[in-house]
């Protein structure tokens, strides 16, 4: 996606530091000396979990438990999906090579979180602190998007509700949680949305606000719409379709402002809420 997008605006949707996109700038160490010892900054966590090298760290967790989870699932998931079969032809179809492609995985992410200490640039606190934060947005998550629509005065449409899909047992519900809150954010939001900010902002030359603008709206209205696609799409309902997009653009917004960790575990946490909870 580019180089390093500059800041070129101070609008409210103009975050103050880099945007989650920013895969060069190195934030600062999550701790500082203190009297009292080596403390949290809110400061440091803030830049931390929305550095986008850091993000794809904390959510290899998901990634591993959603691809083995869709072992045992009867092949049940997500939408856009791109790498179970992927891996699974690398496996060549055994499953013994693709259990053994994950656990490479999870050597290179405990790997990768070794170097990040050893450089001082991340403590394993952050984890806990993201799934915290983003567990607090998601708990608010649908009553914002309901207000929203009330807002615009869509309420009228909220009576249709929204299809949940064919019936699915708790743990396949569990698996289709993860893997939307891990694919739908990777596809919709880092790489669609974050290839739409760099057209805008690079290609085009608008204002950060202009560009920030624009990939939100055509992002939530692609996520929204993909739902709809296809013999397993949704039949489009108005009410159904708003409450996605809406629902996407806080999700934009949250990775615009939050970085791709908070945003994939918000989506993620939402849909255990919705799926599996209620």
């Amino acid at each position: 996606m580019g180089g390093r997008p500059s800041v070129t605006s101070s609008s409210s949707l103009e975050p103050t530091h880099p945007i989650g996109l920013d895969l060069s700038r190195r934030p600062p160490a999550l701790h500082s000396r203190t009297d009292h010892g080596v403390a949290m900054n809110l400061s440091a966590y803030h830049h931390q979990s929305r550095d986008t090298w850091h993000s794809l760290v904390l959510v290899m967790p998901l990634f591993v438990i959603y691809q083995l989870g869709v072992l045992w699932s009867g092949g049940v998931r997500n939408g856009v999906d791109f790498m179970t079969d992927t891996l699974w032809w690398a496996a060549g179809g055994e499953l013994s090579t693709y259990l053994a492609i994950h656990l490479g995985a999870l050597v290179v992410m405990a790997l990768a979180v070794w170097v990040l200490r050893k450089k001082r640039r991340l403590q394993l606190r952050v984890w806990p602190a993201v799934v915290a934060e983003s567990a607090v947005y998601a708990l608010f998550f649908g009553a914002a998007v309901v207000g929203i629509m009330d807002a615009l005065g869509l309420s009228a449409l909220l009576s249709i509700g929204l299809a949940l899909g064919p019936e699915a047992s708790v743990f396949q519900n569990l698996v289709l949680s993860i893997g939307a809150g891990l694919y739908e954010e990777l596809v919709f939001r880092l790489l669609l949305m974050g290839g739409l900010l760099w057209v805008g902002r690079r290609a085009l030359g608008w204002p950060g606000w202009w560009a920030a603008l624009w990939a939100v709206v055509i992002s939530s209205v692609i996520f929204s719409a993909v739902h709809h696609l296809g013999p397993l799409g949704d039949a489009f309902e108005l009410g159904v379709f708003m409450y996605r997009v809406i629902a996407g653009a806080l999700l934009a917004l949250i990775f615009y402002l939050r970085g791709f960790a908070v945003a994939v575990y918000t989506h993620a946490l939402y849909d255990v809420l919705v799926l599996v909870i209620l």
